[in-house]
Order: C-alpha cells, then structure tokens, then sequence
C-alpha cells in the first residue's frame, strides 16, 4: 500500500518555474532599450549632415546658374558642413563638459532642425551656405555630446558592442539616407531639406529617456587634466591622428571612384552607387561583430587587422584593369573600416578622463570630419597629376602605414585600460 502523499508536497508532476519580472524590472528594461535606440537615432542624425542633399547638387546649380560662381558655392554647399563640424566639435565638447550634456545636445538639436531645414525657405545661394555653415556647429554638438553619453552611459564589453552597434548603425542609416535623399530630390531640389526635421522628434526622445551623467564638481578639468599621465595623452593624440587619415581613406571612395569607373570603361552612375553601396553595407555588418573582434585580438591588433584589410581594398583597386577587381577591393576596403570606425571611439572613450571626456570625444569628432574635407583636397592633385589609379595606391599606402604603426605597438605590449576612477551610471 502506498504512503499517501503530504499534503503540503508539490505535485510530482508540477514543474518548478521561476517568478515572472516584476513591471518595474520590465519597465527599467524598457527604459534601458528606449535609451540606446535614442542614442542610435541621435547619432544616425549626423550623417544626414551631407548624404541628404547629395542628390540634389546639380538641379541646386541649375536653378542658381545665374549667381556669382554657382558651381564652387554649389560645391560648398555640400563641404560646409564637415568644414565648421571640425572647426566646432572639440570646444563643443569642452562646452558639455563644463556645463552638461543634456543641454548641450538639445540646443544642438533645436540649431540643427532650423538650420537644417532653412534650405526650405532661402533664396540665395550664399543664404543656403549659410544655412549649411550653421547646420556644422549643430552636428558638432550633436555627435561629440552623443559619442560622450555612450562613454558615460557604458563600460567595458557593453560599450564595445554599442560603439560596434553606432557604426553599424551609421552605415546602413547613411544608404537609406542616400536613397531617401535622391527619391525626395525626384519631386523637387529643395525637398531633400524637410528631412531635417527630424531633429525636431529627437527632442522629446532625449528628455525622456536621456539623463545628464553625474561628475564631480569640486576639481577644476584643469586640475583633473594635468592629474592625467602624459602617455595617456600620447595615446589619444596618436588615435585623434589616425581618425584623420582614416577620414581622408574613406572619402577617397565617393570623390574618386565614379570618375576611375568611368576611366575604365564603366560610366553608368548606378555602377559606382552599387559599388559605394555594396562597401558601406560590408562595414555595418562587419561593425555588428565589432566586440568579438576586439575581444579576440585586443584594441592595437584590430587596428592592425581593419588598416590593413583596407590597404588591401586599395590596392587591388589601384590595380584593376576592369570592373570585379575594383567590386572585391571595395568588400575588403568596407571590412576593414568596419572595424577602424567603431575602434576610433572605443580607443577614445577607453582613454579618456571622465572630466574631459566630452572634449575627447568633440576632438575626435573634428578629426572625423576634418578627414572628410581634406580628402578630396589631397587626393584630387594626385589624382589629376598622376592618375586615379595612383592615387588609390598612395591611399594603399597610406593605410598599410596605419596598420605597420598599430602592430609595432602592439608588439611592444603596451597595455591600453580605462582611466581610472568613478564611472557613469
């Protein structure tokens, strides 16, 4: 006979299971994601700073025909940005050091809805120059105060994979931004200015869900500063360097490339969108991989490996005689940056004191953009001087350089670690 069972027993048959979250746990949980997608869209921001309008440069120079040098101002219009950008970004991050981010970045995104969008309304071409110049200062703002939040928000592996994650982010949002820009330039040149606007929605996303870090006040950044060791700040200064030089690679691409496809036989401007695309899309998959790379090999060899992959994708650009030579440098080329790009802001957030972190990151922002508006000023001698052809292989050269210098350092094993001291929430 069996024993019967007591009465306080669970079921045999009742499986244990464990307490369902709580709406607070939820709720946080909501809230955390809520904040990295506001990031994200933050960030994405930036890159509508010139892929927008792109499009619509030649029916902007048409309808201005008659102004005072309308073709180099038409130019401008699309350089202006990255130019005050790199001119703004370092004392914009100094600003949100001094007075906060929060403040910083929703002033910056007011200037940059209204800036941005005044090409809806302008006249003059210099009133759109204008327009453009000012949109810069707002993008400065907006990325150093952005990048500085990821390295105040986040540590560690998370901040690994959400730098991996911006970067990816910011590849595919600059191809649907391309696309976006040259549909909306189809109805009307000025058309592609509305998309600017969304500025205007990033603000109620940031004083919802963005918090302003919490940093001691009683020691002055200057203090703080010089408390730094020097190498740290040879550190940063190497790193700030090898943004520019990346910059100046990447721009290469859009500036030079449809003029050597058409050199080689290949005219069709779809061709080179394909090609330009099919680059940008090989990086924002490669950045999503970002922190296993940098886990695998550490922050030097990943500069060593995505330097060299893009020494590779010059090269074998430099040397084609036809079209699939240049496709395939173009994949090892957008492999290689998707590592670089995430690389330059993790270096710089892991380096950076947390009193002058908001200036680390404007300075990394400025020599971004300031590669951007050197690129064609440096290449296009070479380029006409010499041949396209040559100037890839400078660029090959150039990169390969990068990746010699990444490795040296770190085969003399100098280990690069956060800063220490009392991190952000």
């Amino acid at each position: 006979m069996a024993s019967p069972r007591a009465p306080d027993a669970p079921p045999a048959t009742e499986p244990a299971t464990a307490p369902p979250p709580s709406p607070q746990a939820l709720l946080r949980g909501q809230h955390v994601l809520a904040r990295k997608a506001s990031l994200l869209y933050v960030s994405g921001l930036t890159v509508m700073s010139t892929a927008t309008i792109a499009p619509s440069l030649p029916a902007i120079q048409a309808h201005f025909a008659d102004a005072p040098h309308a073709a180099m101002l038409t130019r401008l219009v699309l350089t202006a940005p990255p130019l005050f950008i790199a001119i703004c970004a370092t004392v914009a991050g100094a600003f949100s050091d001094r007075f906060g981010r929060r403040r910083l970045l929703l002033g910056s995104l007011l200037l940059y809805g209204v800036s941005g969008m005044s090409g809806l309304m302008l006249e003059t071409l210099p009133g759109i120059l204008l327009g453009r110049a000012i949109l810069g200062v707002a993008v400065a703002g907006t990325m150093s105060t952005a990048t500085a939040l990821i390295g105040d928000y986040y540590t560690g592996a998370e901040r690994n994979r959400f730098m991996g994650l911006q970067a990816s982010f910011m590849a595919f949002g600059g191809l649907v931004l391309l696309t976006g820009g040259g549909l909306l330039a189809e109805l009307h040149w000025r058309a592609p200015f509305a998309a600017y606007g969304l500025a205007f929605v990033a603000i109620p996303v940031v004083l919802l869900y963005l918090f302003e870090p919490e940093r001691s006040e009683h020691h002055s950044t200057t203090t703080r500063r010089t408390a730094t060791p020097r190498r740290t700040w040879a550190a940063i200064a190497l790193l700030l360097a090898a943004a520019v030089l990346n910059s100046m690679a990447f721009y290469i691409n859009p500036t030079q490339l449809p003029y050597y496809l058409k050199a080689l036989g290949i005219p069709a401007p779809a061709v080179a969108g394909l090609t330009l695309g099919t680059s940008a899309l090989v990086m924002g998959l490669v950045a999503l991989r970002y922190s296993s790379v940098l886990g695998l090999l550490g922050l030097r060899w990943s500069f060593c490996l995505g330097f060299g992959l893009m020494s590779v994708g010059f090269a074998l650009t430099a040397a084609a005689n036809g079209y699939w030579l240049v496709f395939v440098g173009m994949i090892f080329f957008g492999m290689g940056l998707g590592v670089t790009m995430p690389g330059l802001g993790t270096g710089a957030m892991m380096l950076a004191p947390p009193a002058v972190r908001g200036q680390v990151a404007g300075a990394l922002t400025a020599c971004v953009f300031l590669g951007q508006f050197l690129s064609p000023v440096m290449s296009t001698p070479v380029a006409e001087s010499a041949g396209i052809a040559t100037a890839f292989a400078v660029s090959s050269g150039l990169v390969a350089g990068l990746a010699v210098v990444a490795g040296m350092l770190a085969l003399l094993g100098q280990r690069i670690a956060p800063p220490r001291g009392p991190e952000a929430r």
